[in-house]
């Protein structure tokens, strides 16, 4: 009888929100509609920002904010809109639709057109989405590996949730969260590149140190070397070394045999809980120290992925009649040489990204560029294979970010395995449907911008570099001797800490007062962590996810601008 007085010892703490079973789906009418709407939006301002201004915007806020609104017209079919999960999914392809019209499909075909083969640009189209398709796919299956964990700062994403959350809780950390998106705003509006404080809230200390000393001697060189490093190719030959280090290390790590049993436990843990959490839940361990993507299956997608890419270039050579400029050897070569170049890139711009919410895609891609000038390779091959090479990497780091958003989003759901998974799978197709808004945008406006001279800059340097050749005979002298410093800092930092990527990167960048914007978030970081204690990373992240997410969205209103 005294029993009778007992609550039950496994009935799980109240909930303020009513999780859902099963995630959201994209085929959902209303989703579905919202999500195409989006994806156009997102297309258009990608591919108008990088036109005509140069640069693109990450536009997931804006998503995720539109999606917000539309949770909150008082209309019964949009109430559903109010999920967190609904959101994460509208973030997901607005941001793929922009990163793939402006990074991967209009700068790709943009690079035989300025070489003055306009011939090649359908081909290039048809390549540079193929090249997409792939690039995504690897992330989605990669996502959540040891090379490529979720718990890493992929700090955009991180930006996206706290929005996503704030907006959804309110109260403190809505007000702290737009007291930064206001402050990122006006950032933007003064030049200020506040969302390089704000990623230095989030990222890896060590690697974001090495981030801004590259921004600080790129930006100061002239006065302290009386010369700019990057006009030099000696930021290029410091990637190299990383970039070379960097993909030893992931090779090292996808030859492992011994699996971490430990690491993988939080995973079935939380997949053997019951639907709605129950017995078992209280046992499971914090799905954020899981690994969801183990050695084999990370090995098994990277060369599934390269075999994919080596298919893709098979079709641009085709389409782009590249049979007629090369022998069957050279050809053969220049397909294993493209996918080769595809999968690197990625990894080098998605460690990056990861790292630092920064992707070098401009200067990997250029490496390979000055490789293939090095090798011989013919200048039309060459234009095709740079525009499929830097058709990747973007929007592989760009799905990075959007994962990471859902993640923190779905990391407190039981049982979380299977929800996380779908999640995952949910956001792929979200994705997908952005990147066929993309190439719709692209296909219909390429003509109008390009006729206009609206050209995306980094395509002139690309096709500029392949008509004229390197110029300076030393080329290969100051990369080879460059690249022993990259890959010195990089083996120091190791994997998790990719110090010496971090440093080409930033080397590679030239944005004003930019490294001090990281220097001193940096500071201020050190010292607010040991004031606060662990409540400081809470409130640290939610002012740098502000700063992000206000200057994504002062990126995105440049489109006015741009008009």
């Amino acid at each position: 009888m005294p029993h009778h007085t007992s609550a039950p010892p496994t009935a799980p703490p109240p909930s303020p929100v009513e999780e859902p079973t099963r995630h959201p789906r994209v085929r959902e009418p209303v989703v579905f509609v919202l999500l195409v709407v989006l994806s156009v939006v997102g297309a258009v301002i990608g591919a108008d920002l990088v036109a005509k201004l140069g640069i693109s915007a990450n536009t997931s806020v804006v998503g995720a904010l539109i999606a917000m609104l539309v949770g909150r017209i008082p209309l019964a079919g949009l109430r559903g809109m109010r999920s967190v999960h609904r959101q994460n999914l509208a973030q997901s392809a607005i941001s793929a639709a922009t990163f793939a019209s402006a990074n991967a499909l209009l700068t790709s075909v943009a690079v035989p057109y300025v070489f003055g083969r306009k011939d090649l640009v359908w081909p290039m189209l048809t390549g540079a989405f193929i090249g997409l398709l792939i690039d995504t796919w690897v992330l989605y299956r990669s996502f959540g590996s040891r090379l490529l964990p979720a718990t890493a700062a992929w700090p955009p994403g991180t930006a996206a949730a706290e929005t996503i959350k704030a907006g959804d809780q309110g109260g403190k950390r809505a007000l702290v969260l737009g007291a930064g998106t206001l402050v990122g705003i006006g950032g933007t509006l003064l030049s200020l590149p506040l969302s390089a404080a704000g990623v230095a809230f989030l990222g890896n200390v060590w690697a974001l140190l090495m981030f801004g000393l590259g921004l600080g001697i790129r930006q100061f060189s002239p006065d302290l070397f009386h010369t700019d490093i990057g006009a030099g190719y000696i930021p290029h030959g410091v990637m190299v070394g990383a970039g070379i280090v960097a993909l030893g290390q992931a090779v090292v790590l996808l030859l492992r045999r011994r699996t971490d049993r430990t690491a993988h436990q939080p995973a079935r843990a939380a997949a053997n809980t019951g639907p709605t959490g129950g017995p078992g839940t209280e046992a499971a361990a914090d799905p954020s120290t899981a690994v969801t993507v183990d050695e084999r299956a990370l090995r098994r997608t990277l060369l599934l992925g390269y075999a994919l890419f080596t298919a893709g270039a098979v079709v641009l050579a085709v389409v782009g009649g590249l049979a007629g400029d090369m022998s069957p050897t050279g050809l053969v070569a220049w397909v294993l040489f493209a996918a080769f170049a595809a999968l690197v890139h990625e990894l080098i711009v998605g460690l990056a990204a990861m790292q630092s919410g920064w992707f070098p895609s401009f200067a990997v891609t250029l490496i390979f560029l000055i490789a293939g000038l090095l090798i011989g390779v013919p200048s039309v091959p060459l234009a095709l294979l740079v525009g499929y090479v830097s058709a990747t990497g973007p929007a592989f780091a760009d799905m990075g970010y959007d994962l990471k958003a859902g993640w923190l989003l779905r990391r407190e759901h039981r049982p979380w395995d299977p929800f996380e998974r779908e999640g995952r799978r949910e956001q792929f197709r979200a994705a997908l449907i952005g990147f066929g808004a993309a190439l719709v945008v692209v296909a219909v406006l390429w003509q109008s911008y390009f006729r206009q001279g609206l050209i995306p800059p980094v395509a002139k340097v690309y096709a500029d570099t392949v008509k004229h050749g390197l110029g300076d005979p030393g080329v290969m002298r100051t990369l080879a001797l460059w690249a022993i410093p990259g890959a010195l800092v990089q083996l120091l930092g190791g994997t998790k800490r990719q110090m010496g990527v971090m440093l080409a990167t930033g080397l590679l960048i030239l944005t004003p007062q930019a490294c001090w914007m990281v220097l001193a978030a940096l500071a201020v970081r050190v010292g607010y962590r040991r004031l606060r204690g662990p409540r400081a990373e809470e409130e640290l992240n939610l002012v740098g996810a502000g700063l992000i997410a206000g200057s994504s969205l002062g990126d995105s209103a440049q489109i006015i601008k741009a008009g």
